[in-house]
């Protein structure tokens, strides 16, 4: 023990599952518009295919594919990243043709928000200085 009590163990989020209909067309989603990394995409058997996505200086990834999810399609609300520049991130997600929202300004953030194609729900917040 230290003096702030029991050391705890490190804890990193490194994956999420997105659950989708279509992989290859997801997969294109996030890679050609969206601008995440494909970084594996293996057909492990018949019933599992595992594709792993990385947005840009992240180090959480995403995985889509079959068989690496119960949740229904569409059902993943709300995941956040962290952007610089919310104009700049929407006015390049609309130039790779996905349809993202307003820039939303709230105290806590300026907010983007988007959906992939089966409905999967996305939030890009840029930090504000507090004060």
């Amino acid at each position: 023990m230290n003096e702030k009590g029991p050391r705890t163990m490190d804890m990193k989020i490194e994956l999420v599952a997105i659950p989708v209909t279509d992989v290859d067309r997801a997969k294109a989603f996030y890679v050609d518009q969206v601008g995440f990394n494909a970084d594996h995409d293996f057909q492990v058997n018949e019933t599992l295919r595992f594709v792993q996505l990385t947005p840009p200086g992240s180090a959480c990834s995403i995985v889509l594919g079959t068989g690496v999810t119960e949740m229904p399609p569409g059902s993943q609300k709300g995941v956040q990243m962290v952007i610089a520049d919310a104009d700049a991130a929407r006015a390049e997600l609309i130039g790779r043709g996905v349809e993202a929202s307003d820039v939303d300004v709230q105290d806590w953030g300026r907010f983007v928000y988007f959906s992939d194609p089966d409905g999967n729900t996305w939030a890009l917040q840029q930090m504000v200085p507090q004060g």
